[in-house]
């Protein structure tokens, strides 16, 4: 057997199959189970010797699983009680978020360009903190739910503005002094 192809006979020979047998035609219907109370086709009897349609002593009717569950009916979901949390914005509405998100994201990277480009590091805590306060506004007005990230937006983006001024003033004080000498 060839590992990509499996059931095919390297050699090309074809397994054994009975002539007397019927072919399985792969777009006929499958065989269907005989329905409650009637005899099985083409003369197999169950092997408990009863015929179908009596159960036998201790073993539950034909087609019943003795451990099944009633389910509820399909495509219903389950109902779960709720837990007493305050309901969210109405169904229509959703949460914009992103003023407190972006003023966050923002106000982080002007703490690093603060450090070694305080041209870009000031500008970019100025533009965390207009964020950071349009942010609080939509908590307040509840259309917003991250009054945390809008928080951070505003002290990232007021640590970004002074470390940038910092690293400026740094900055130009050290190239004055090269040039004096």
């Amino acid at each position: 057997m060839q590992p990509g192809y499996p059931g095919q006979d390297p050699y090309g020979q074809q397994p054994n199959q009975d002539p007397t047998a019927q072919p399985n035609d792969p777009y006929a219907q499958p065989p269907q189970a005989p329905q409650y109370g009637q005899q099985p086709q083409y003369g197999q009897q169950p092997t408990s010797g009863q015929p179908y349609g009596q159960p036998t002593s201790g073993q539950p009717a034909y087609g019943q699983d003795p451990y099944a569950q009633q389910q509820p009916p399909y495509g219903a979901a389950p109902q779960y009680p709720t837990a007493g949390y305050p309901a969210g914005p109405a169904q229509g509405q959703g949460q914009n978020n992103t003023m407190g998100l972006a003023g966050m994201i923002v106000g982080i990277a002007s703490i690093v360009l603060g450090l070694c480009c305080p041209l870009l590091g000031v500008p970019a805590g100025i533009v965390a903190v207009v964020l950071g306060v349009l942010g609080q506004k939509k908590v307040q007005a509840g259309e917003a739910s991250n009054a945390g990230q809008a928080r951070a937006a505003l002290i990232c983006g007021a640590v970004g503005v002074v470390v940038g001024i910092v690293s400026a003033i740094a900055g130009a004080a050290i190239n004055m002094n090269n040039f004096g000498a």
